[in-house]
């Protein structure tokens, strides 16, 4: 549909209608959008305290986990450590001359 311009000017300064759907939709008094502002605040409250107790569980998670890798780093380090001296043991006794049975004849 093409409007003219002194159309569309003539339709913005035109009154509404009683009767006219654009009067039907529906109007809330200032105390119903007060309320439903306090039931959204609310909504959103609660929502925020779940996902902040979510969010303390896992970061306790993370700090169990962080102590247990902890634990399993000083283990493996004291393994590593062990293993090595053992290493250098074993080579410093196979190293050293062999006595045996049959050289003593």
């Amino acid at each position: 549909m093409i409007v003219s311009r002194e159309q569309a000017l003539e339709a913005v300064d035109a009154e509404i209608e009683e009767g006219d759907v654009r009067t039907m939709s529906p109007r809330r008094n200032s105390a119903e959008v007060d309320k439903l502002g306090e039931e959204a605040r609310r909504d959103l409250i609660e929502q925020a305290r779940v996902l902040q107790t979510s969010l303390q569980a896992i970061v306790d998670r993370v700090e169990e986990v962080k102590c247990e890798h902890e634990k399993l780093e000083g283990g493996n380090k004291f393994l590593q450590s062990y293993i090595g001296e053992l290493m250098s043991t074993s080579k410093i006794t196979s190293s050293a001359p062999k006595k045996g049975k049959g050289r003593n004849k």
